[in-house]
C-alpha cells in the first residue's frame, strides 16, 4: 500500500471537492497517482462537492446540550440547503453528536468531526457545513438552562443560558422565553454606547419628521428608546409567562450572566 501524507489527501480534496476518506482511498487505489485519483472519484461519482460549496445554506438543524452535572453545555447548528436533507435522521443525529462533543472537549472538537461531515455531503449531495456554535462553561455558583424548539423532527432554535443564584428549572424557564423574545443584550450596560446613540438620532429623526415639537423631543426620545429597550434587552422584555412582569422583576434573587441562541437560517 503506498504511502499517503495529509497533505496530497488535502490537494486532492481542494481539486475534487471529495470528502477526506474519499480523497485517501482514491490515492491508496491508485498509487498515490494524482491525475488517476482525481478520474477514479469522478467515475465513483464522489467529485463535485467543491461545486455545491457555493450553494447558500439557509436550512439546517440546531442541538442543544447540558451535561457534565450541568456545568457543561454547548449549542451548535450544522447547515445545509434544503429542510429534506435537514430533517433526515442521519443529519439529525450528527448534529446531536456536534453538541455532545463541543460541550465535553470544546468548540476546536468539531473539527474532529469533518470526516464524518464529508460523508454525509457525498451521501446527501448538498453543501453542508457547522453554522455558529457556542459553549457555556458555568462559573462557580452557576447552571446552565436549555431549550430547543424543535420543528419538523429537528430543532431550529437553540438557547443555553448561564444562571448565577438560581436553580436549573428557572434558567430554563428563562431559555424558553429567549426563545420567543430574541433579545440580543442580557442588560442596557451591555448594548454599545454607538447602538445607542444611533438608535436615539433614529429616534430623533422620525419624530421631527412627525411634526413633533422641539420641546418635547427629549421626552419623545427618551419614551421610545426605552420600548427599544424591551425589545431587545432581555432584562427589560416583558416576561413571556406573565407580561405584567419584566424578565428582571421575575428573577427574584438570580442573576442571568450570560445566553447565546442559535436559529436555523438566521
Amino acid at each position: 500500500m503506498p504511502e499517503v501524507s495529509a497533505k496530497d489527501v488535502q490537494r486532492l480534496r481542494q481539486a475534487t471537492g471529495a470528502g477526506i476518506l474519499d480523497a485517501r482511498r482514491a490515492l491508496v487505489e491508485n498509487d498515490g497517482d494524482f491525475d488517476a485519483a482525481s478520474q477514479w472519484l469522478r467515475e465513483q461519482g464522489l467529485a463535485g462537492a467543491s461545486k455545491r460549496s457555493d450553494r447558500e445554506r439557509s436550512e439546517g438543524a440546531v442541538s442543544v446540550v447540558v451535561t457534565g452535572e450541568g456545568r457543561l453545555g454547548a449549542v451548535v447548528a450544522l447547515e445545509c440547503e434544503t429542510d429534506f436533507v435537514a430533517k433526515s435522521a442521519d443529519f439529525v443525529r450528527l448534529v446531536d453528536t456536534l453538541a455532545e462533543h463541543v460541550a465535553l472537549e470544546g468548540e476546536a472538537a468539531a473539527a474532529g468531526l469533518e470526516a464524518e461531515i464529508d460523508q454525509l455531503r457525498v451521501s446527501l449531495k448538498e453543501n453542508i457545513a457547522i453554522g455558529r456554535s457556542v459553549r457555556f462553561e458555568a462559573a462557580e455558583g452557576s447552571v446552565l438552562g436549555s431549550y430547543l424548539h424543535v420543528q419538523n423532527g429537528r430543532g431550529v432554535n437553540g438557547i443555553l443560558v448561564e444562571l448565577a443564584g438560581g436553580d436549573q428549572e428557572l434558567a430554563h424557564d428563562i431559555a424558553v422565553h429567549i426563545a420567543f423574545g430574541r433579545p440580543e443584550y442580557v442588560s442596557r450596560e451591555e448594548v454599545p454606547a454607538e447602538v445607542v446613540a444611533a438608535e436615539r438620532t433614529t429616534i430623533e429623526t422620525i419624530a421631527r419628521n412627525e411634526g413633533k415639537p422641539d420641546a418635547q423631543l427629549d421626552k419623545i426620545v427618551e419614551g421610545r428608546l426605552n420600548g427599544w429597550y424591551k425589545d431587545h434587552v432581555l432584562l427589560d422584555q416583558a416576561y413571556a409567562r406573565d407580561e405584567k412582569r419584566s424578565v428582571a422583576q421575575m428573577l427574584g434573587g438570580a442573576e442571568i450572566r450570560r445566553f447565546a441562541q442559535v436559529v436555523v437560517g438566521a
